[in-house]
């Protein structure tokens, strides 16, 4: 017996035909997400691509259709602007709390008319009585998609808990678990969406661009990372954007330093976000688990280091093990829930 599992983002979606061990028989991606949705006023273009990429990952598996029991699904496709909106469920929140409201959507056929299950995203616990919804602003914070991976991450029999995962893509986002593997809640930054659009849409074009030099193979600088991290300390970050034009205009440095430089302002901008962690009641953290691209882990590796010096921390960079997290994590919760017998 195969699944279908997809993973439906902003811009891109993937879909996964899986067997019941969480092995990998087929998958396929398209440029497509729920930013289509928000430009076009309609779900139709979304639908439409999502049931392509399906197929195109069922033709790869090449299982019949017959063989297929079920779609799942989690991320932005319960939001307001995906397929079905979902309340989120609200942390703590643990993989008994997630199964048991999976929710079956009735009228949805992504493929063969095969029954579609969602995963809810969570939300953090707010406070009941609030003095303005500004002053709460900074405690707020949700997920969708990032709640399935973490199950993938929680199945792993060697991490120890409590500890904070640290998601790196289009966001960066802090998840807080508890001893006991529930997720108390999370913090999330535009660190990708930032680094994309000041990268492209300033001044600052060509000084980050590669000039046709090319860079040393695997290059990093600790002293580069560094002087980012207090400059962002000192001056913020908005000001420390201009200094990579200046260190372009003004002094003698290659493009790729300057790259890194930026890079790694936002990285150290990113870490402040830890000192909000110790609402989650867990003190600070001592055990960190990184997961996302290896050039980016290895850059937010060494700022957590310099700043957690006693905290433990390990790296989930290897793309196909990030993919089965949320298979894994997928499949495990259908489990739970008594999709999967």
């Amino acid at each position: 017996m195969y699944y279908i599992i997809i993973d439906c983002g902003t811009t891109n979606s993937r879909a996964y035909v899986v067997r019941e061990d969480g092995s990998i028989a087929g998958q396929a991606s398209k440029k497509v997400g729920v930013r289509d949705t928000s430009i076009t006023g309609s779900k139709d273009v979304l639908t439409a691509g999502l049931k392509d990429t399906v197929t195109k990952a069922v033709q790869a598996a090449g299982v019949e259709e017959g063989d297929i029991r079920a779609v799942f699904s989690s991320g932005m496709i319960t939001s307001e602007i995906g397929l079905c909106e979902l309340p989120h469920l609200t942390a703590p929140c643990g993989a008994e709390d997630l199964a048991a409201h999976m929710e079956l959507v009735e009228g949805l056929d992504l493929y063969a008319g095969k029954p579609v299950y969602f995963v809810r995203g969570i939300k953090n616990k707010m406070a009941e009585e609030m003095e303005s919804p500004f002053a709460a602003a900074g405690s707020l914070d949700f997920m969708r998609g990032e709640e399935t991976q973490m199950m993938g991450i929680l199945r792993n029999k060697e991490l120890i808990l409590p500890a904070t995962v640290v998601v790196l893509s289009s966001h960066t986002k802090f998840i807080s678990a508890d001893g006991g593997g529930k997720i108390l809640g999370s913090l999330t930054t535009m660190s990708g969406q930032t680094f994309e659009a000041v990268k492209n849409n300033t001044f600052l074009t060509k000084s980050l661009e590669d000039d046709g030099s090319g860079a040393p193979e695997d290059y990093f600088d600790e002293a580069v990372v560094e002087h980012a991290a207090a400059w962002v300390r000192r001056a913020g970050l908005v000001r420390s954007f201009m200094f990579p034009r200046f260190l372009d205009v003004l002094l003698d440095t290659k493009w790729y330093e300057r790259r890194l430089f930026f890079e790694a302002l936002i990285a150290a901008d990113d870490m402040l976000s830890i000192g909000q962690m110790d609402m989650f009641g867990l003190g600070r953290p001592q055990r960190f688990v990184l997961v996302g691209l290896r050039e980016r882990c290895r850059l937010y590796e060494y700022i957590l280091r310099k700043e957690y010096a006693e905290a433990e921390v390990s790296v989930i960079s290897d793309k196909e093990q990030i993919d089965r997290l949320s298979i894994e994590g997928m499949l495990s919760l259908a489990e739970k829930a008594g999709i999967i017998r």
